[in-house]
């Protein structure tokens, strides 16, 4: 679990606990994060490949193999507002150029990386699924530039892993999140740039995940990007809250 420390990654590494499963949760920061002590911390800066290594290898000796990786690690929504300024939404050439490693960097080559070395004991045991944490500006203009080009890699990345994949046993997927209610998403809506009436917890994008990991047909989803409220709907999951989040479209995002 890549990127647990905060955000998304840190909702899925609880829930994927809460169902039973040995977490092992990477970040830079993962030391400081606030996780229940069943889930095994493992501090990692993803953009340096030995770390990432490292980690990976400690997982897979301690559990004997690596039964679902989700990446997670992103960068892409640290400083959207600067300066008293939202950022974010500013075209390309007034983009500050840290958003390139946050995205590209810490996020698409980072998934590149853990995938590849946890690939390897995930073929050897035939197991899966690799859950690429993505969402829709692969498929339509939202946002800004950069985070249409790092979320269309993320799903070609996932496209073309599921070919060689699939036939090893091995099941690999893009999911979308609807809006996540992040620490990075909430201090953005206080300034009144994001309404969050459909907004999922952290901890919602997690059950999706743990169910996926069971469902029958997952095979059927590989190279696929899911759409997490979606297959939610399908499996009667709700969210913490009780509520039950409403799909996302490419007309409705």
């Amino acid at each position: 679990m890549t990127g647990a420390s905060r955000g998304v990654g840190r909702g899925v590494a609880i829930s994927l606990g809460a169902a039973g499963y040995t977490v092992f949760a990477t970040a830079r920061k993962i030391a400081g994060a606030f996780l229940p002590e069943s889930i095994v911390p493992i501090p990692c800066d993803h953009l340096d490949d030995s770390q990432t290594a490292a980690a990976v290898a400690r997982a897979a000796s301690a559990s004997g193999t690596i039964d679902v990786l989700v990446n997670s690690a992103w960068g892409g929504y640290e400083r959207m507002v600067e300066d008293g300024q939202f950022t974010w939404s500013r075209p390309f050439w007034e983009q500050p150029l840290h958003r390139w490693t946050g995205m590209m960097d810490a996020g698409v080559r980072a998934a590149f990386v853990t995938s590849a070395f946890a690939a390897r004991s995930m073929v050897a045991a035939g197991l899966g699924p690799i859950v690429n944490i993505s969402f829709w500006p692969a498929q339509k203009y939202i946002g800004n530039v950069l985070y249409g080009i790092a979320k269309a890699a993320t799903d070609k990345m996932t496209r073309d892993m599921a070919i060689e994949l699939l036939p090893r046993g091995v099941t690999v997927v893009s999911l979308y999140p609807g809006l996540v209610r992040t620490e990075a998403v909430l201090e953005a809506a206080k300034g009144g740039w994001l309404d969050l009436s459909n907004s999922e917890s952290p901890e919602f994008i997690g059950r999706v995940i743990a169910a996926m990991a069971d469902a029958p047909e997952l095979a059927s989803y590989s190279g696929r990007a899911v759409v997490a409220a979606e297959f939610a709907q399908r499996l009667d999951i709700a969210d913490i809250d009780g509520r039950r989040p409403k799909p996302l479209t490419l007309d409705t995002v």
